[in-house]
C-alpha cells in the first residue's frame, strides 16, 4: 500500500503554513482611524497621499497615482503612455491575463514574446524580433519577483523608441542592479491583490520618474481632472479610479513591514534551495546575477518527469498538493489562452500561424514549470524542511500513482 497521502496515507504537513496576509493592531487602528474620521475617499483624506509619496520612494520613483487594483495600474500606464487603438504592445506569453487584457482595454493589440528558459522572464532578442511599426510599448513582466533584464530592455527601447511599462505586480521591494523596479522604465505598476507581498485586499498603484506621465495617470484615474483645476475642469476622458483611504492605511502598515518580510523570504528561499539542490528531479530557476534583490512573490522551480518514474506534471500537483504543500502548475501561456486568441481574431483579424509559438512558455507550461506561493518563505526551518520531504516522498511513491492514473 502506498503512503502518498492522495492514495490513502498520511500527510507529510498536516498543520498549515503560515497565514497571509501578515497583519497587526497597527492595521486595526488604522482603519478604525479612518472610520471614525469620516473621510473615507482620497478626496478628502491624506492617507492615500501619503502612501502614494511613501511608496514611491521606497521603490525609487518620484511620484506615484494610486488606483483601484493592478490591472486598472496597468490600463492607466498605457493610456497615460498614449497608446491607442491600433498599436502594439510586446509582453511575455509567460505571465498572467492582466498584462495582455490591459491591452486590449486600451484598444491596443498584445504581441507575444517569448522568455529566457532559465529565469522565465521576457527574453529581449525574441522580443525584439516581435517589433513592428505598429510598436507603441514594451511591458516587461517581472516575474514572481525575479527583476528583468532592464538593461537589455532599456536598450531595445531606446533603439526602437518604445514605450517602457514596467509590470511590477509581484515585484514590491525587489532590485535590478542598484535601482528598485518600478521607475527603471517610463512607468511602472504594482498591484496590491491579496496574494500580493504587499496587500490592502484590492489596490494598485503606478509609479513614474516623469512628471508629465505622471499628471496623465493622475488625470486619468481621476475622471479626467488635472491638478490645480476646478472641480468640474476636466480635460481628458478619464474615470473614478482612485483608491480608499481604508486601502491606503492598512498599505502605510503594511509598507512598514515590507524591509523585514523581504528579507525573511530572501533567507528562506536560499535555504528552500539548499533543500532541493539534493533532490533528483527538481530544480530552482536561475537568477540572474545582476539581481541584488528577489521579491519572492513565487518560489518557481523546474520539474523533471521521468525523476518521477514518468509522473505528468499535473499528478506531480495533485499529490504535492495532498501532502500539505501549496503548489500551482502556473500559467497558460497567453499565445494560447482561449479568451486572448478570441478577442485577437475577433479585433484584429489574427488568428491560427498570426500568433506565433512561444516553445519556451509553452513547454514550461506543459511540462516543466512549478512555483510555490510566497507565505511558504514566511514559515520555519521545519516548514521548508517539509516542502522537501514531501517532495522525496512522492517521488519514492510515484511509481504507485501512475500505475493508477
Amino acid at each position: 500500500m502506498s503512503r502518498l497521502a492522495l492514495l490513502g496515507g498520511s500527510p507529510v504537513k498536516e498543520k498549515p503554513f503560515p497565514r497571509w496576509p501578515v497583519f497587526g493592531p497597527e492595521e486595526e487602528r488604522a482603519l478604525l482611524e479612518v472610520l471614525r474620521s469620516g473621510k473615507w475617499g482620497a478626496v478628502d483624506g491624506h492617507r492615500v497621499k501619503e502612501f502614494e509619496k511613501r511608496f514611491a520612494a521606497f521603490q525609487e520613483a518620484e511620484y506615484g497615482v494610486c488606483v483601484v487594483n493592478g490591472t486598472v495600474a496597468l490600463e492607466v500606464a498605457l493610456r497615460a503612455a498614449g497608446v491607442e487603438p491600433g498599436d502594439e504592445v510586446i509582453v511575455p506569453a509567460y505571465t498572467f491575463i492582466a498584462t495582455a487584457t490591459s491591452c486590449l482595454a486600451v484598444g491596443a493589440r498584445p504581441v507575444f514574446a517569448d522568455v529566457d528558459p532559465e529565469t522565465m522572464q521576457i527574453d529581449p532578442n525574441d522580443a525584439l524580433s516581435k517589433v513592428t511599426e505598429k510598436t507603441r510599448a514594451i511591458i516587461p513582466v517581472h516575474l514572481g519577483g525575479h527583476p528583468v533584464d532592464m538593461d537589455a530592455i532599456g536598450r531595445l527601447a531606446q533603439k526602437q523608441g518604445l514605450f517602457v511599462i514596467e509590470d511590477a505586480a509581484q515585484a514590491h521591494g525587489a532590485v535590478w542592479r542598484e535601482r528598485r523596479v518600478g521607475a527603471i522604465g517610463h512607468l511602472g505598476a504594482f498591484s496590491f491583490q491579496s496574494s500580493k507581498n504587499m496587500t490592502a485586499g484590492e489596490g494598485g498603484i503606478v509609479l513614474t520618474n516623469d512628471e508629465q506621465l505622471a499628471d496623465a495617470a493622475w488625470s486619468i484615474h481621476n475622471v479626467g481632472r488635472v491638478r490645480q483645476g476646478q472641480w468640474y475642469q476636466h480635460e481628458r476622458i478619464g474615470w473614478n479610479l482612485r483608491m480608499t483611504e481604508f486601502q491606503a492605511a492598512v498599505l502605510l502598515c503594511q509598507l512598514e513591514r515590507m524591509e523585514e518580510l523581504i528579507r525573511l523570504r530572501e533567507a528562506n528561499a536560499a535555504a528552500l534551495s539548499r533543500l532541493l539542490e539534493q533532490l533528483p528531479g527538481v530544480r530552482p530557476l536561475g537568477r540572474d546575477p545582476r539581481v541584488k534583490t528577489h521579491a519572492w512573490h513565487l518560489y518557481l522551480f523546474r520539474y523533471d518527469r521521468e525523476a518521477f518514474a514518468g509522473l505528468s506534471k499535473q499528478d506531480f500537483v495533485r499529490a504535492l498538493q495532498a501532502e500539505g504543500i501549496p503548489v500551482s502548475p502556473g500559467y497558460v501561456p497567453l499565445n494560447r489562452n482561449r479568451a486572448i486568441r478570441q478577442e485577437l481574431a475577433q479585433r484584429f483579424g489574427v488568428e491560427g500561424d498570426g500568433i506565433p509559438p512561444c516553445p519556451v512558455a509553452e513547454r514550461a507550461s506543459d511540462e516543466e514549470v512549478l512555483w510555490f506561493p510566497q507565505r511558504i518563505l514566511l514559515g520555519s526551518p521545519r516548514d521548508l524542511a517539509a516542502v522537501a520531504e514531501a517532495i522525496d516522498k512522492v517521488q519514492r511513491h510515484a511509481s504507485d500513482l501512475v500505475r493508477v492514473s
